[in-house]
């Protein structure tokens, strides 16, 4: 399920301390360590101390066991009646996947559920949340390092009184195979945009039944930059296979996707290779899927980001995450193993 970083232990932390005297950068220790660079960068900040040396001058060093026994002090005084007691290592477990992969608590324990639960105690994602919100974790896990800080989605606002005529047929004519998510291949589209006066974009589109994403860069907001990533994408694909997988598309009536002509031919010039429909005015709740997946793109990139600087190894490294984050919807697998699935019957008829 994509990339796991560990949390640091007695070991870790002796072994921080040595690389650290031997002038490896943080980055890079974090890579031997197998941890994620921010937890090297804050175990340094809390845990180091300025040094005398016989010749009366001084310099900044780390303490690991002073870092260690800090740590497990932390937990012993939350009181002996906690549940998580002193099981470090789901601590641990807890602060990786939640502070630095970005999980939410649900999905640390659901991943944790289905590889058999390798820890001595027992806890339930609304346990997490108190132990959370209660500051049990100290420093090393607060509500603020929580997708969304915790709190739930505002309710959405009610559609304007004025009709909008989409730029193609409405999502009212989407048949009900497509709305109950019952069949594979059929998409929401939308757009993630880059922080105030860059152009750069992301044209991004979730797969209904499996939640797959792909995550496309794109140079601006523009029908044209639209039809031209599908173009590349059915290239990818191939024209045979692309109608099979993309069946349909649903998305706004945003500026980006007025071309339907356009997103619905094929590159090849002979046929269609989708339908699109679209949503009415005022109503992201009809690409929830889609909505849902913006929100955890942006736990990595948020709002105001400058998409120009983000590389496409970041750009692919983020959509990996989405693909094989836990889903509770699938007993917490993962997109990518459901979407390998639905794309090995297609192969195989």
């Amino acid at each position: 399920m994509g990339q796991h970083w560990s949390h640091l232990t007695p070991t870790k932390r002796i072994q921080l301390d040595a690389f650290i005297r031997a002038g490896m950068k943080p980055t890079d220790i974090a890579k031997e360590l197998g941890v994620h660079h921010t937890t090297i960068y804050r175990e340094l900040k809390r845990c180091t101390y300025e040094h005398r040396n016989s010749d009366y001058t001084t310099e900044i060093r780390y303490n690991p066991d002073g870092a260690q026994a800090r740590y497990e002090a932390n937990l012993r005084a939350k009181g002996p009646d906690l549940k998580i007691g002193n099981d470090y290592e789901l601590a641990d477990y807890l602060i990786a996947k939640i502070r630095d992969e970005k999980y939410s608590p649900e999905a640390a324990i659901g991943e944790a559920e289905v590889k058999g639960w390798p820890f001595k105690t027992h806890i339930c994602a609304s346990t997490a949340y108190n132990y959370i919100r209660g500051e049990i974790f100290g420093d090393e896990l607060t509500v603020s390092m929580l997708p969304q800080h915790g709190k739930r989605h505002q309710p959405e606002r009610p559609a304007g009184s004025m009709p909008r005529k989409p730029a193609g047929r409405s999502i009212e004519d989407r048949p009900e195979h497509i709305n109950d998510r019952s069949t594979f291949g059929h998409w929401e589209m939308d757009s993630v945009e880059s922080c105030q006066g860059v152009s750069n974009t992301y044209i991004v589109m979730t797969e209904r039944k499996t939640r797959r994403e792909i995550i496309i860069p794109s140079p601006d907001k523009t029908s044209a930059s639209v039809v031209a990533a599908l173009d590349t994408l059915e290239k990818k694909v191939g024209s045979k296979v692309f109608p099979l997988i993309f069946q349909s598309i649903t998305c706004d009536n945003g500026c980006e996707f007025a071309d339907a002509a356009g997103i619905e031919r094929s590159v090849t010039g002979r046929g269609s290779r989708t339908e699109v429909y679209y949503c009415h005015p005022y109503r992201p709740s009809e690409r929830g899927s889609n909505e849902n997946q913006n929100g955890l793109i942006r736990r990595h990139l948020p709002k105001g980001t400058d998409l120009s600087t983000i590389s496409y190894e970041e750009t692919k490294r983020i959509e990996d995450w989405l693909n094989n984050y836990p889903r509770k919807m699938f007993g917490y697998l993962c997109s990518e193993q459901l979407f390998r699935e639905e794309i090995a019957l297609i192969l195989a008829s």
